[in-house]
């Protein structure tokens, strides 16, 4: 009698279904929504602490820096200025690692399909009201964006999440409601709301990303139990720090040479109007400001006698968009996505600017 095929008694042998099991689920949950939750409330007591203080002062100042820069040599000031820059925004940052890691490890590809399946419009609005409550900067977002990008290919709710976060964070709003006229408060939120909901949506649809299958979440891929779980959010944590640290502390330093160049001392008369406005809106695109920054720059543009429309094309481009989120964007998806972003951006902050 012939033996029995090895390979065919493997093939035949019952499989073992691996799908991670409730608790394996709730351990995951709890995680994602605990730090979601935790990174809300650190943003929130600062910035009501914030808040609390302009209406008593009614005015804010930009934070003393960690390290003195005035009167180094002008090669070590960039440098000087990214490591200030990096200690004001680490913490957040570290929530963005996290919080990246643990919707890569964490969040069921089939919850994510039927969530920001089905109609683009609905998909933006997700995007853009996942993104406000966190109130991080366009850095400390960035790995996020990363994270939803890849896990979903999706790239518009990917970006409305971007640039929400800054954008739209209800504290700066706020604080530009108490510093500014009505007009400027009204125009910056308009054009946060057309970044969210228009240029994001837009690049989406007409600027071509490369089309890869999305990534499945790793717990559903390794199916493994609750201590499975921590172990595969530590993998997915490191993970995206290696993809996106880097680039964004290249990008912080880049950002800091791009800095030097801030016009704040502009001619007001009528003829440098439109050129001031214009180049502010420019130069604001690619410079990482940490969060509420913008608002004592703008403060001070104002002060210097620059137009009321580049106080305004600054606040909106200067949160919106940086040039380390923007590098994370074409390492992400394309430099043909991170330059449309970018342009859209610059066109948002420049008309506002011209109309106010």
């Amino acid at each position: 009698m012939a033996e029995a095929d090895p390979g065919t008694a493997e093939r035949e042998r019952p499989t073992i279904d691996t799908e991670p099991g409730p608790s394996t689920w709730a351990v995951a949950a709890v995680i994602l929504l605990g730090l979601v939750g935790a990174l809300v409330t650190y943003k929130a007591s600062g910035s009501l602490a914030t808040i609390s203080r302009v209406q008593a002062s009614h005015t804010l100042t930009p934070r003393a820096e960690w390290i003195a820069t005035a009167g180094r040599a002008a090669l070590v000031r960039p440098v000087l200025q990214a490591v200030n820059y990096l200690f004001i925004v680490w913490p957040a940052l570290v929530f963005g690692v996290l919080i990246g890691g643990a919707v890569r490890a964490a969040v069921p590809s089939r919850w994510l399909a039927r969530v920001l399946g089905g109609s683009p419009m609905r998909a933006q609005l997700i995007g853009g009201l996942a993104g406000a409550p966190l109130m991080l900067c366009s850095c400390c977002i960035a790995p996020v964006f990363t994270a939803v990008q890849q896990r979903t290919r999706r790239t518009g709710p990917a970006s409305a999440l971007l640039f929400a976060s800054p954008s739209l964070n209800p504290a700066a709003l706020a604080l530009t409601f108490l510093l500014f006229p009505a007009e400027m408060a009204v125009a910056r939120l308009l054009a946060a709301m057309v970044l969210v909901f228009g240029v994001a949506a837009l690049t989406a649809r007409y600027v071509a990303t490369e089309e890869r299958i999305p990534e499945s979440c790793s717990l559903e891929a390794a199916g493994a139990g609750p201590l499975g779980a921590l172990s595969s959010l530590a993998r997915e944590v490191a993970r995206t720090a290696w993809m996106t640290l880097p680039v964004l502390v290249l990008g912080i330093l880049l950002s800091s040479v791009v800095f030097q160049f801030v016009p704040l001392g502009l001619p007001p008369q009528m003829p440098f109007r439109m050129a001031a406005i214009l180049l502010v809106a420019l130069v604001s695109v690619p410079l990482a400001l940490p969060t509420f920054a913008e608002i004592p720059l703008a403060l001070g543009l104002l002060a210097a006698g620059a137009p009321a429309g580049a106080a305004l094309a600054l606040m909106i481009a200067g949160p919106a968009i940086n040039l380390p989120s923007l590098l994370t964007v074409a390492r992400t998806t394309t430099r043909r996505h991170a330059l449309a972003l970018a342009a859209g951006t610059f066109v948002s902050a420049a008309a506002a600017g011209l109309l106010v």
